[in-house]
């Protein structure tokens, strides 16, 4: 890695972040209703969001750190079986193409603004919305790590930060900077800051990646020659573990953890209460609609990214930290000036999800904790003002996974957020098509899948983490190694499905649901379906 502070790619980079942050506390101004007191107004921005500001919000808010530095992190250091990440985001689309409508209709019907209100109205129970909850809070902080060390990791490339300084306060110095802006901005403008954000990011990010895509393989001799030298390096003995290093083709005994990993991550990723609070933003059904045909865009963007972690070993880039390799790449390949771009906008694209997930988070404590069961009757502006304060306590708990987890894979943060989510899947997504799982089963096989998730992964030790080192581990009764998450559901899915005969045989009370069938198929327009606030004071 490169010694000192490159001084212009900085400057580029101070440049748009100090844009971003405008934009963010500007964006309190930005289609601002006349009562904004309440989370439909700072959680959900109004509910008023079109077809195309939706898209660029799911967009950043889907495609994070995550896409720009764990994926091509995890093809540089292992190969092809990081390219799960591929397929899944185009399994995710067809699968909520058939729910999400559902759930946008019987959610604006209701006034819903988390899954944890719905699954309270769908089942009558506060006890397994008190478990969606904290679930979602729980699995969204290793996701606002992973954007954080993004952030950090092209810092550190930056030479800012980082390095060999003792004291950890000034290392990660701009870190917590970054940090404390984010919060800033998020507890100000609520979900607006990073809707408009969004646009800058995502325009960032399609002009690198078509840069990088066109200009890095000129410079290396073509795809055949960075194929080579990708195939040459992973078929090299790891000294760690005696095996191969890596693989361009996942071989025999890797395919049931891609397969596992693809399948169960496309199935948690809309569990996710970041990815519903942009979803539920949308004005209608319709918007919804067109999302699900246009965001599979993003994953052609997600193949290309992917790619960089080849180019990264075809052009020599050696890192201890595997996240630190596309960020040295960029300032290996690129001017300095273009290095500071394509910096800016993996940093952006780290900050728009952390705002997102860090809003989603905190309406879940909200509504579903403090009002639930701490202040029943929390007036609206009493509701909005906690959950201010709970999305900046969110940002702490991401710190906390940042400072005692492994950062050398950090695609592993996002794995163990899955791990915990896809347990909510039964309630939610079952609750949308069906009231015949019973609430006591629903809570029984969420405990279920999410003891066995945690201590499978709490059991998976790397070569630099003894705990929580990795996803995969040994699947009962197959003994394939496969992605945890999704062993978990099944056990949850098979505990839900037993106990619910048992409990329909044994006649257990249903709880009281508030939902009729009409209400999945409502539309903007329809009586009682809520509407975009009104009156719209301020800029637009």
């Amino acid at each position: 890695m490169n010694e000192g502070v490159n001084i212009v790619a900085l400057a580029v980079f101070v440049f748009f972040f100090i844009a971003v942050t405008v934009m963010g506390f500007l964006a309190a101004r930005w289609r601002r209703a006349a009562n904004s007191d309440n989370l439909d107004e700072w959680g959900l921005g109004g509910r008023s969001f079109g077809t195309w500001i939706t898209w660029f919000l799911l967009g950043g808010d889907l495609y994070t750190a995550y896409t720009f530095v764990a994926v091509p992190a995890a093809i540089y250091a292992a190969g092809a079986a990081g390219f799960f990440a591929v397929p899944y985001t185009i399994l995710v689309y067809p699968l909520i193409f058939t729910f999400l409508p559902r759930l946008w209709s019987v959610s604006h019907k209701h006034g819903y603004v988390t899954t944890s209100d719905f699954v309270r109205g769908r089942f009558g129970s506060k006890g397994l919305s008190l478990a969606v909850a904290l679930t979602g809070i729980l699995a969204t902080m290793p996701y606002i790590a992973l954007q954080l060390v993004g952030i950090q990791a092209v810092l550190d490339v930056m030479g800012v930060g980082g390095g060999e300084s003792t004291h950890w306060f000034v290392k990660d110095l701009p870190l917590l900077i970054a940090f404390g802006v984010l919060a800033a901005y998020t507890y100000s403008s609520g979900l607006r800051a990073p809707a408009l954000i969004a646009f800058v990011k995502d325009t960032l990010i399609y002009i690198v990646i078509a840069v990088a895509i066109i200009y890095i393989p000129i410079k290396l001799g073509g795809f055949e020659a960075i194929f080579a030298k990708a195939g040459d390096a992973y078929s090299k003995t790891n000294p760690a573990t005696g095996l191969p290093a890596g693989a361009l083709v996942p071989g025999d005994t890797a395919q049931w953890g891609y397969a596992t990993l693809a399948l169960g991550s496309a199935l948690a990723l809309f569990m996710y209460p970041h990815s519903i609070t942009a979803t539920l933003s949308s004005r209608s059904r319709e918007v919804i609609r067109r999302n699900t045909t246009i965001l599979p865009l993003y994953s052609l963007m997600l193949g290309l990214l992917a790619l960089l972690g080849f180019m990264a070993i075809a052009a020599g880039i050696k890192v201890k930290n595997g996240q630190l390799a596309i960020p040295q790449l960029f300032e290996t390949m690129f001017p300095d000036w273009f290095a500071g771009v394509a910096f800016a906008a993996i940093g952006i694209g780290a900050l728009v999800p952390a705002a997102i997930m860090s809003i989603a988070a905190a309406n879940l404590f909200t509504r579903n904790i403090y009002k639930d069961f701490l202040k029943p009757d929390a007036t609206p502006a009493q509701e909005t003002k906690v959950s201010k304060i709970a999305s900046l306590l969110v940002k702490v708990g991401a710190l906390v996974f940042v400072l005692t987890m492994d950062k050398t894979v950090a695609i592993n943060f996002q794995l163990l957020g899955g791990i915990w989510i896809l347990q909510t899947f039964p309630a939610l997504v079952g609750g949308l098509f069906t009231r015949w799982f019973h609430r006591w089963a629903l809570i029984a096989g969420w405990a279920v899948g999410m003891i066995y998730g945690t201590v499978a992964a709490y059991g998976v030790a790397s070569p630099t983490q003894k705990h929580f080192g990795g996803s995969s581990a040994v699947i009962p009764g197959i003994g394939e190694i496969g992605y945890i998450g999704l062993t978990a559901f099944v056990l949850n899915v098979l505990v839900v499905v037993v106990l619910t005969f048992a409990f329909r045989l044994a006649k257990a009370p249903d709880g009281l649901d508030e939902t009729s069938p009409a209400d999945y198929t409502a539309d903007a327009g329809d009586p009682g379906v809520q509407q975009e606030l009104p009156s719209p004071t301020g800029a637009h």
